[in-house]
């Protein structure tokens, strides 16, 4: 199903008591009733805040944002009124409000925590030298507590300043550090399994752990009653969390993208979805496929039929494609990977590659790529030499190949799809609006219009085109226009992702899409009388 939230991030209850969820990927800000699962957008994607990663309400009802890409810190007033708070926070994500002050820190190696101050006077630094800061909060003793996300630490910090002091080592990959209404110290872990761990301060230190199966936990919020809702900046939704590790879905989970995508020979869907890698939940069930991983409401983390299925996190995955029982991925931020979905092992075949995106192989097992930041596609053999096949492009995002083993690349850019020749480039089909994803069935390649919501088909015996399908859920929604490009680094951290979407041939003769402007992947069939 669409996704109601792509993904959730920061989350803390409004004055109203709904629950208010940051979306760093999607660039909005969401509020959920925690009763019903409704979801009403209050912040839009086509707003002043671009990656909003954390929120805070302050005792007047204003809610402040931590937006990080850009590096700003806004307050929206209950009215609905934004003014800038600041701008001199780099990466700020983890925001909290004690009474009327206002406290930010940053994401990033010898990062700073911070008072900012609403009427514009020059930010408070509390202390430095954070390894990777994240969600914090005021503890009973009046100290700020947060986590240390590399070091796996938890530290404080008097509210007035003064010498840091680490709390706990040994936190489990930690990412939140909350606090229940009973004053109790919990900390949220970022990986796989959903752990959280209690802390005893008062007394002997003592922990305990829980392992709640929330893939990718973000943070948490209390309500009035003390009960726990959780977010996960992999999966999306909202869960509330019972002590024993206990889940109820409040708002179901979903893609953050997705982008990528493939299909093994089993029939099961795999897609790249930034964070992880994940498939439909009722992957493989489809006509012309073998059996996939799991019954429908089976999968690793109890998603329902049309739900999603996490298999890993794979941090930053965007292009995939499968390969006798391995998935060959890219990252837009520089690296190509060969997982083993069995063994779950990675080998690393290239790094520091200008952006690289679409990933096609060869039947020799070769690897094709585009890099499109350096306007290349490149081969990797099994040894992982890297050779150049195509330069010179603008801005190439995908690739694919036809039973021939010739090469087709899209550029966005451009507005044309390319085939790669010994002599060089020759134009299949021109004047596109930002063709991405490609794939090839038969005699005919497939692209994905972006620009236009449409899939083209070319004959590429006649060079005929004609459109299939029209309306696809790709890129922002309609009349939502992006306010700038997206920035991939940020002071030296990863930053927002360029949107992809990924077209892959499945063996039935149908097309999967990724569909990132509503968080599916879609089944395109052939209509009976092109079967």
């Amino acid at each position: 199903m669409p996704t109601p939230l792509w993904g959730s991030n920061g989350v803390a209850f409004g004055p109203d008591g709904r629950l208010y969820a940051a979306q760093f990927l999607a660039g909005q800000i969401s509020a959920v009733d925690p009763t019903t699962g409704d979801v009403e957008v209050v912040v839009p994607m086509d707003g002043p805040v671009q990656s909003p990663d954390d929120l805070a309400f302050g005792p007047d009802g204003s809610m402040y944002i931590a937006d990080l890409v850009p590096g700003r810190v806004w307050r929206r007033s209950p009215q609905g009124a934004y003014t800038l708070v600041s701008d001199q926070v780099k990466v700020p994500n983890g925001i909290t409000c004690v009474g009327d002050r206002l406290f930010v820190n940053e994401m990033k190696m010898n990062g700073r925590l911070m008072e900012l101050f609403p009427d514009g006077r020059d930010p408070v630094v509390l202390t430095e030298g954070l390894a990777l800061g994240n969600a914090m909060q005021v503890g009973p003793d009046g100290c700020l507590y947060y986590p240390h996300m590399m070091t796996n630490q938890v530290w404080r910090i008097p509210v007035d300043g003064g010498v840091p002091e680490v709390v706990a080592e040994e936190v489990h990959e930690p990412v939140a550090v909350r606090f229940d209404r009973g004053g109790t110290m919990l900390v949220l872990s970022r990986g796989v399994a959903g752990i959280v761990t209690r802390i005893d301060l008062h007394g002997t230190g003592s922990r305990s752990v829980v392992t709640s199966g929330v893939v990718g936990l973000d943070n948490a919020a209390f309500d009035a009653e003390n009960r726990m809702f959780v977010s996960s900046f992999a999966e999306g939704g909202v869960t509330e969390m019972y002590p024993d590790g206990r889940t109820r879905e409040i708002v179901p989970g979903g893609f953050d993208g997705p982008y990528g995508v493939t299909i093994d020979l089993g029939g099961t869907v795999y897609a790249a979805d930034h964070y992880r890698l994940a498939s439909p939940e009722n992957s493989g069930e489809g006509e012309g496929e073998g059996e996939g991983e799991g019954e429908p409401g089976h999968g690793p983390d109890g998603a329902q039929p049309g739900g999603v299925t996490t298999h890993d996190l794979l941090i930053f995955c965007h292009g995939i494609t499968a390969d006798n029982g391995l998935l060959h991925l890219t990252s837009q931020y520089g690296n190509v990977q060969t997982y083993d979905p069995e063994r779950r092992t990675t080998r690393v075949r290239a790094t520091g590659l200008d952006q690289p995106l679409g990933i096609a192989v060869g039947t020799d097992g070769t690897l094709i790529i585009a890099e499109a930041g350096a306007g290349r596609v490149l081969a990797i053999d099994e040894t992982d030499t890297i050779s150049v096949l195509a330069e010179g492009l603008e801005h190439p995002v995908d690739v694919a190949l036809d039973a021939e083993q010739r090469c087709y690349v899209s550029d966005d850019r451009l507005g044309a799809v390319l085939r790669i020749d010994d002599s060089g480039t020759v134009a299949v089909a021109e004047q596109l609006g930002a063709p991405q994803g490609l794939a090839v069935l038969g005699a005919e390649l497939f692209t994905v219009e972006t620009e236009h919501r449409r899939l083209r088909a070319v004959s590429l015996t006649t060079g005929e085109t004609r459109i299939d399908a029209e309306d696809l859920a790709v890129g922002p929604p309609p009349g939502v226009t992006q306010r700038t490009e997206p920035a991939l680094f940020t002071h030296g951290m990863p930053g927002s992702p360029r949107l992809f979407a990924g077209l892959a041939a499945a063996p039935d003769g149908s097309l999967l899409l990724s569909a990132n402007g509503e968080g599916t992947v879609v089944r395109l069939s052939p209509s009976a009388g092109d079967r």
